[in-house]
């Protein structure tokens, strides 16, 4: 039975999470027989030792099938100019038409990844944790790739349900 103030919480949750920036990645997997790649923003660093990451993949979508059955996955972050890139694996193009889109390779085991992307962080599949509708995918990085130079180009940020630019401060020193 869900109370008033499960509600409440809830929609008090949404709203500060849509306030809070997200760095943009399409997170890529391939199994036996499938590839697959979808828009996920519920991304972070894990641990420098051993250097690791946690994608979080809601249980309902393809990817997370892919992912359960795959031993690796690539995070290719976003640069700025990836927009459309965005929008078209978070669903606004079919899943056998992504990889169809310019920017994207195979590296020789069969796993994509935009080579244009700002950075390709390719992970050995360290853990799974189950948790709601939601599971967290550990991966340990492997190989980092970097398309580009990392402090010039811009990472695509997601903000309010808007695609935003990170743009420095140059009033404040770190």
């Amino acid at each position: 039975m869900t109370s008033r103030h499960d509600i409440d919480v809830a929609d008090a949750f949404r709203t500060v999470m849509r306030g809070v920036a997200s760095t943009v990645t399409v997170v890529t997997a391939t199994d036996s027989d499938r590839r697959h790649g979808m828009t996920v923003t519920a991304f972070s660093s894990l641990s420098m030792e051993p250097p690791s990451l946690l994608v979080c993949v809601n249980k309902q979508t393809l990817l997370h099938d892919v992912l359960g059955s795959s031993n690796s996955f690539c995070v290719n972050v976003l640069g700025d100019h990836h927009a459309e890139m965005s929008t078209a694996f978070a669903g606004a193009v079919p899943p056998l038409d992504r990889f169809k889109m310019d920017g994207w390779a195979t590296t020789p085991e069969g796993m994509p990844y935009l080579a244009d992307g700002l950075a390709n962080l390719f992970c050995r599949k360290a853990a799974v944790l189950p948790y709601g509708t939601h599971t967290i995918f550990v991966g340990e990085v492997t190989q980092v790739r970097t398309g580009t130079d990392l402090r010039a180009d811009g990472p695509l940020v997601f903000r309010d349900t808007r695609y935003c630019r990170c743009e420095p401060l140059d009033t404040v020193a770190v």
